[in-house]
């Protein structure tokens, strides 16, 4: 019979400072990941942060949930984005997952949220028929360096032993893409590039609001998820990367006021925008993006911001190469719908739900 440990904050903390979520065959959580949960400002003392499952004394699943609130005319509603499901292939049989799904919906009274999910995960929530499709978000992912030795094995293994190869052909396609990029200018506007949000930027926040503050945002860029190291093997979910950074950018217009506040990711070479705040159109945000990346060397950027790819498609020096359409699918538990007023529109941000803090 599968049992079930619920751990809400305190617990957490325990379960990881001790060193007690390392007995395991594998990870439940790791430390830091552990320590963002505990830090989130939305999250409560009394909700269920992690559930583990047991089969005699043997950990075989875990589901992991990140809380958050939306705000709708002065009413608060509390709810979870689940973070993270797992089950060990040799116990799919005894259907924990079903189980530990059970028990979020049971902790936070079916008002729970999923997003970027995998399509096995898809399966399962479909099958159970609590979840609606809503709230789509179109978006693009910009490729502006080829990266074939990664890419093409991964997805066909069998390349591997090719891998040499590739990298001589990323060289010599990247360098001529190098050449092409030198005429690529640093902006001639005033911009500032922080490591955290500033009064200023939180001030510019408040008159252009968002689903997050400030105060919100600078928690989780002071407490990633990811942190830059050698990945976890006995973890199956992000913690760590070798590159994984932050930047608060702030752009002025040419009387110096401020007229955008946007954070960028950048992780391994990949480009994320969490939040960008704007008071006008967006031509120095994608100037900016332009020389941002020809800099770092990145290899590609992902964005649901759609005025942002509005204003890259009319940009005749954006760096890219090539270009794909990406959705974003958010699955909400239809007691969390009931919640919410009919033509409900979240507005989601790339960083919204525990996207942020990975």
């Amino acid at each position: 019979m599968i049992q079930l440990k619920t751990f809400n904050r305190k617990e957490l903390e325990d379960f990881v400072l001790s060193g007690a979520y390392q007995q395991y065959d594998f990870l439940p959580i790791t430390k830091h990941r552990a320590l963002s949960q505990i830090k989130n400002p939305k999250a409560l003392d009394e909700d269920t942060l992690l559930i583990l499952a047991f089969f005699e004394d043997r950990l075989v699943a875990y589901v992991g949930c990140f809380p958050d609130q939306l705000i709708i005319d002065g009413n608060m509603i509390h709810y979870a984005w689940l973070s993270t499901l797992y089950v060990n292939p040799e116990f799919r049989k005894k259907r924990p997952a079903k189980i530990l799904l059970k028990k979020v919906f049971e902790e936070y009274k079916g008002k729970i949220a999923i997003t970027e999910f995998t399509k096995e995960a898809e399966a399962l929530y479909t099958i159970m028929g609590v979840f609606d499709d809503v709230f789509p978000k179109e978006g693009k992912r910009y490729y502006f360096r080829t990266d074939a030795a990664v890419i093409i094995p991964e997805k066909k293994p069998d390349t591997k032993v090719l891998k040499p190869l590739f990298h001589i052909l990323d060289t010599a396609a990247n360098s001529l893409i190098s050449v092409k990029n030198l005429k690529t200018q640093k902006p001639d506007f005033h911009y500032e590039i922080l490591d955290r949000i500033d009064v200023e930027s939180a001030d510019f926040i408040k008159k252009n609001p968002g689903m997050r503050d400030a105060e919100t945002i600078n928690t989780f860029i002071d407490n990633p998820w990811v942190l830059e190291g050698k990945a976890e093997e006995r973890y199956l979910f992000s913690s760590f990367a070798e590159v994984f950074s932050y930047f608060w950018v702030k752009i002025y217009d040419e009387k110096d006021t401020l007229i955008a506040c946007l954070l960028l990711q950048l992780r391994d070479g990949y480009l994320k925008i969490p939040y960008l705040f704007s008071s006008s159109d967006l031509d120095k945000v994608v100037r900016f993006l332009s020389y941002f990346i020809v800099k770092n060397k990145v290899k590609g950027f992902t964005s649901y911001q759609t005025q942002l790819n509005d204003a890259i498609s009319q940009s005749k020096s954006f760096p890219k190469i090539y270009e794909r359409n990406f959705k974003r699918e958010y699955l909400f538990h239809k007691d969390l719908l009931r919640e919410l007023p009919k033509n409900f529109n979240p507005h989601y941000q790339d960083g919204d739900g525990d996207c942020m803090m990975t």
